[in-house]
């Protein structure tokens, strides 16, 4: 009897131990910034990207004396896979890694490198309340649980790609009509003539451009069918090599190029010169993925030399009876752009997350899109959205824009619905020939062309699998014969090139691959219907 009620008396002491632990997690305070300083690194995971330094801008500059957050930016140094493999391998990883989803998340998922999200989710109101449930399941690992932040995440389009067109080039050359594939041939053909050191078609960085031609070979299609190298048929996803629209595109691409009316160094120019060309008027017409962020410093640029000069977006261009509704130039997944994923090597886990948590919500949004309160605004309306004060209207659309997307750049969790109902209601609150030329344009054109393809997201197999050394290899080979088929001879042999790739694809195993890419696909529609 005395052993039974010891054991009792141990029992009984476990469980309120175990209550009284809970009850001291489930009341623990929040983060409260303002108090103690939170210092952590930062890495953005791609060739392109250079992270300004913290604190040299007005909303940074806020935030490190306001918030008490100083952030530590770790460069790639163009060559972001050997910086991310060298920090895994020295166990050195950044605190806060920025990237694509998909394989290289999976990889430091399975290393067990990432801190999990779930209870500080559940603590901090924003990322609940803004990316919504069916985001954040879409978001889950198979494991469970939810180690990614997800950046510019949106329920309504989005997008930046699109057509654009010097304006000046076009109106010298009597605004022709501008709307079929053949149109634009004859266009381009006329540029060539009359402008030798214009670019009659640009097409932007990796070609980018081309491959989006097949968005308007036909109807409802997405160039994200190019990317995972697989197309929809009924309820299985079929290899592109099989999609006559794709081999269609190719060969226009290739009579392009071939005529010298596409960028030459389509394949090998970087950023810069791309903007180098837009910002200089050296381009008639311009098709890439980033189209309305690259026209406003171009436009801004050529404006102030010329006030007729500049660019403006036109409706997507396409095949000869395709209906112009229903070409969708660029893609939006409710999942938004890329991600944000806190490692091990954070000393502070739950103070970061707030602090991307706090990005998130209105005020976060507010200060690292329009800058802190008493630069262009002073006060908020019943949304939340900031009202425009005297300095916002007076200075011009070129000042203002240059000077915003310096905070931008450090918005890691862009919150599209409120930033972009934000930007919208104010400036169309502004006269027509003032208004941010980024905003007009994705309210005219980018956002009504965009697709929701969040069903075709996350079908990348990690690296190390099987499946993912069939997805490496058939990747190599589009590549090469993607390459290829641009200094192809003709028609004939742009035919030959895509033949021979499907075949090559189908001997390394694209059968296999195309199997897991249907079932994680179906999996998605599954999580999209919860």
């Amino acid at each position: 009897m005395k052993k039974f009620l010891v054991g009792l008396f141990v029992l009984s002491l476990a469980f309120v131990l175990i209550a009284c632990s809970d009850e001291k997690a489930s009341t623990k305070e929040k983060v409260a910034f303002g108090k103690d300083d939170l210092t952590f690194s930062f890495y953005g995971h791609y060739d392109w990207m250079t992270t300004d330094p913290w604190a040299e801008n007005e909303a940074t500059k806020w935030i490190n004396e306001n918030l008490k957050v100083k952030v530590e930016p770790i460069q790639s140094g163009g060559k972001s896979v050997q910086k991310l493999n060298s920090m895994i391998a020295s166990k050195n990883l950044p605190d806060v890694i920025h990237l694509n989803r998909g394989p290289d998340v999976q990889r430091l998922v399975e290393a067990e490198q990432l801190v999990p999200l779930d209870d500080y989710i559940d603590k901090y109101p924003n990322i609940k309340k803004w990316v919504g449930e069916q985001t954040l399941n879409m978001l889950r690992s198979e494991d469970g649980h939810i180690y990614q932040i997800p950046n510019w995440y949106s329920t309504q389009p989005r997008g930046n790609g699109g057509w654009m067109i010097n304006k000046k080039i076009y109106s010298e050359l009597g605004s022709p009509k501008l709307e079929t594939f053949a149109d634009l041939h004859s266009y381009l053909q006329q540029v060539k003539e009359k402008y030798p050191d214009v670019v009659p078609l640009e097409v932007g960085v990796g070609g980018q451009g081309i491959e989006m031609l097949y968005t308007g070979f036909g109807e409802d299609l997405s160039r994200t069918f190019i990317g995972n190298r697989a197309y929809p048929v009924g309820d299985e996803l079929k290899s592109i090599f099989e999609d006559k629209i794709f081999e269609e595109t190719m060969i226009y691409a290739n009579k392009l190029f071939k005529e010298k009316l596409i960028t030459q160094d389509a394949m090998s120019q970087t950023m810069d010169q791309v903007k180098e060309k837009i910002n200089t008027g050296k381009v008639a017409v311009v098709f890439t993925a980033s189209t309305a962020d690259l026209g406003r410093v171009g436009n801004n640029s050529l404006k102030a030399e010329d006030p007729e000069a500049g660019y403006d977006m036109i409706w997507p261009i396409h095949k000869e009876g395709v209906d112009k509704n229903k070409v969708w130039i660029d893609d939006y997944v409710t999942l938004g752009w890329n991600v944000n994923v806190i490692t091990k090597n954070a000393d502070n886990p739950e103070a970061i997350f707030a602090y991307f948590d706090w990005i998130v919500g209105e005020e976060g949004q507010r200060v690292l899109f329009f800058g802190p309160k008493g630069l262009y605004w002073d006060e908020v309306d019943a949304n939340g959205y900031p009202v425009p004060n005297e300095k916002y209207k007076t200075d011009s659309a070129e000042v203002r824009g240059d000077t915003m997307i310096k905070f931008e750049k450090f918005n890691w969790a862009g919150n599209t619905v409120f930033i972009d109902n934000a930007k919208s209601e104010i400036e169309y609150m502004r006269p027509e020939g003032e208004r941010d030329w980024t905003t007009v344009a994705q309210n005219e054109i980018t956002w009504k062309t965009a697709k929701d393809v969040t069903e075709f997201t996350n079908l990348s197999p990690l690296p190390e699998s099987e499946e993912g050394i069939i997805a490496q290899r058939i990747k190599d080979i589009f590549d090469e014969a993607f390459a290829k088929i641009l200094f192809a001879a003709g028609e004939d042999e742009v035919s030959d090139l895509i033949e021979q790739a499907r075949k090559d694809a189908k001997d390394v195993g694209q059968e296999k691959l195309l199997k897991f890419q249907t079932n994680k696909w179906h999996e998605n529609l599954d999580k999209i219907k919860k």
